[in-house]
């Protein structure tokens, strides 16, 4: 299986940014007030309607090739990979705040 990293880039761009948009629009209409509300309510939209045409892409297969499944070639790695960057940036944060308390 030949594992193109063009595709897995775009679409974990794509479930990055429809995630991002997401939750920042729960928190504006939540927390938000007025004319913030429908703003927050437009990002909302914009994250779902993102994710479902991610979803819709990887139904179809039109933006990956035939062999990579979007879960076990995209989601999954790209889970592992994210989780390794917080893991490793909490890591170092956390050696720097500890040598500044020492010292």
């Amino acid at each position: 299986m030949e594992f193109d990293i063009m595709w897995t880039f775009i679409l974990i761009f794509l479930m990055i940014f429809g995630l991002g948009l997401l939750i920042a629009g729960i928190f504006t209409v939540y927390f938000g007030s007025g004319k913030s509300r429908g703003i927050g309510a437009g990002l909302l939209v914009g994250g779902i309607v993102l994710a479902l045409l991610v979803f819709l892409m990887d139904y179809m297969n039109i933006i990956m090739p035939a062999d990579m499944y979007l879960w076990k070639d995209v989601v999954f790695p790209g889970l592992i990979w994210l989780g390794a960057a917080i893991v490793g940036g909490l890591a170092a944060v956390g050696m720097f705040l500890l040598a500044i308390m020492k010292s």
